[in-house]
């Protein structure tokens, strides 16, 4: 990682972040934090919650620090089940020991189910309180196109923004 010099000083940095899963019948549901009743969850190592998958992937992009695979890897018994909720608080954990803070998280669920509408303002502001800055998440589908417009799976894409602390 290039450091600033002392005459030049620290920029704002950012990253983008991407994940994916296939759809588990009976797996519950996480989307950014939250449980989303009466729908299928999505497959995985952890809780399948795209969504904050997305976001720690931007995070750790914006802060130099490698992605979600290099911070928990793969197959660790410890991270059996893991909830998007550890790996955000984890994550946030892992920024302020290299000095950085968070200044907004924009993300992106791509899917066709669950519909989003009545959840989103639950998610974001569970999101913001984890990470201690703004984030705001939207919704698409891919219009019956790819395995998200199949129903077969979701996926999400995040932008983060995080600055160098004092």
């Amino acid at each position: 990682m290039v450091q600033p010099t002392p005459a030049q000083p620290a920029l704002p940095r950012v990253g983008t972040g991407f994940d994916a899963h296939q759809i588990e019948a009976g797996k519950p549901c996480f989307i950014g934090c939250i449980e989303i009743p009466a729908a299928d969850g999505c497959e995985g190592h952890s809780d399948g919650d795209v969504v904050a998958h997305a976001i720690v992937d931007a995070l750790l992009a914006a802060a130099g620090l490698g992605d979600l695979g290099s911070f928990v890897g793969v197959g660790r018994k410890e991270y059996d089940g893991v909830s998007g909720t550890r790996l955000l608080e984890e994550c946030v954990a892992l920024l302020a020991q290299h000095h950085y803070r968070i200044g907004n998280v924009s993300v992106q669920l791509i899917a066709n189910t669950p519909k989003m509408a009545a959840y989103r303002e639950q998610s974001a502001t569970r999101m913001s309180a984890i990470l201690h800055a703004p984030v705001n998440l939207s919704a698409t589908t891919t219009d019956h196109m790819g395995f998200t417009g199949r129903g077969e799976g979701r996926a999400a894409i995040a932008t983060a923004l995080v600055f160098e602390s004092a």
